[in-house]
């Protein structure tokens, strides 16, 4: 499948023209920057163009990932030049302008699907991300495109580009307004911000983090995104009308207006028993890793790091509130907690199969009738090094005594030492190796 992602140096553009490149996809990027646009691309795997309409007119997929205030510009670019049957998607954040642009210059038989990835280019994939499709009818793509999404455990959500922005100006406008706000404040009265942590309730801390991630983000778009959607000015006389109203309640020492409306608001929110449970496992969230990491002191982890994607694997040698010290191939190195997420065995074990040579044994051992090989294979997949054990055979015949049965264990081992302890293993089950 050809795909050509206009824009594809950066944000979002770059991470959607990864993704698709890693599933198969024969991806070309465009940038104006000829120079970024080669290095990128090479390291990414990709054809990289300057010339948005070459690669437009030679791909079966076309995705715009521009800015905001230029997507209007690139879709009268780009549009006219998408060949027939080809699909033509963009994933700008504000929806009325670019669809009805897309519909219109388009040519006949071209598909357009107006799309908004709700999540940005730090995600590592899109499993449990919201993907909203706005199409004016559903052709052939748009199938193929909810089956993809919702083959990667994307949740799509079909709507129309009017609702989309009415919903975006709550949903980022509003939001991102108010966090930017909160953020700015602190700034303005001077407070410092790690000293505050010390004092933090865990949903100040979360709300902190929440705010930090709001603000962290490209601060162009988020301009864009408060002044591209029409229906965010309304929002933001709200916002401030209803702030103005708080206050003067503050002021007025008006306990019982302040109840009300506090109350009032928790009641629209609805389901709050709900919101509770979602807001305590984000809570029990940030303590839980730091518990599991102080059970496994002394003890072998893999770490991986959330943003570079590198995996660190070693020992365990201690930690404190905010960082790990690791023994990594007799080298300290010294992690920060917050930039982590720890191995599940699994992963840990599907990572080592990856990454190391792995060696398969097989070993044949007399056991008692009564032993149970599934219950034995389990413990060898439990021996360190071993990625994966199963019971190849069972047999009992001439060469077997009576009361006793051969199983042939087939394993998976990425240490030279794992066949001794296996044997050993083995042997203390009862077990005599043929």
């Amino acid at each position: 499948m050809n795909v050509a992602v206009i824009g594809g140096t950066r944000g979002l553009g770059k991470w959607m023209a990864d993704f698709l490149k890693e599933r198969g996809c024969q991806v070309t990027i465009t940038g104006r920057n000829y120079l970024v646009g080669e290095a990128i691309a090479s390291k990414m795997g990709v054809h990289y163009t300057s010339n948005n309409i070459e690669a437009a007119s030679q791909a079966e997929i076309v995705v715009l990932a521009v800015p905001i205030e230029v997507t209007s510009k690139t879709i009268k670019e780009v549009a006219p030049h998408v060949r027939e049957g080809s699909l033509l998607a963009d994933v700008t954040s504000v929806k009325e302008e670019p669809a009805e642009l897309m519909h219109k210059h388009a040519p006949d038989g071209v598909e357009v699907i107006p799309t908004h990835p709700m999540f940005g280019p730090r995600v590592r994939s899109l499993e449990g991300q919201v993907v909203v499709l706005t199409p004016r009818e559903e052709g052939e793509w748009y199938q193929k495109v909810v089956d993809f999404l919702e083959n990667e455990q994307a949740r799509v959500l079909v709507t129309t580009p009017e609702t989309h922005d009415r919903m975006m100006s709550i949903v980022q406008g509003l939001t991102h307004f108010a966090y930017i706000a909160v953020a700015s404040a602190i700034e303005r009265m001077q407070v410092d911000v790690k000293d505050s942590r010390k004092f933090a309730s865990p949903v100040y801390s979360l709300m902190l983090d929440m705010i930090a991630r709001i603000v962290a983000q490209n601060p162009y778009l988020c301009y864009s995104i408060q002044t591209q959607n029409r229906y965010i000015p309304e929002v933001h006389e709200a916002f401030l009308e209803t702030f103005q109203n708080l206050k003067s309640m503050v002021d007025k020492k008006n306990q019982d207006g302040f109840v009300k409306a506090m109350s009032s608001a928790a009641k629209h929110l609805d389901d709050l028993e709900a919101a509770l449970g979602r807001s305590d496992k984000a809570i029990s969230a940030l303590n839980a890793e730091v518990t599991n990491l102080k059970n496994s002191v002394g003890n072998e982890v893999g770490l991986r790091h959330m943003y570079s994607g590198k995996v660190h694997i070693g020992v365990l040698e201690s930690l404190t509130p905010d960082f790990v010290t690791l023994k990594e191939k007799n080298k300290n190195e010294k992690l920060k907690i917050s930039n982590i997420e720890v191995l599940s065995l699994e992963e840990l074990k599907a990572w080592k199969t990856d990454n190391f040579p792995v060696k398969t044994i097989d070993v044949s051992v007399v056991l008692p009738e009564g032993a149970q090989p599934e219950v034995i294979s389990q413990t060898i997949e439990s021996v360190e090094g071993v990625v994966k054990s199963e019971v190849k055979d069972v047999y009992q015949g001439k060469q077997i005594p009576t009361g006793f049965k051969s199983v042939t264990f087939h394993y998976q081992t990425i240490n030279s030492r794992s066949n001794e302890v296996v044997e050993d293993l083995l042997t203390g089950f009862g077990g005599s190796i043929r």
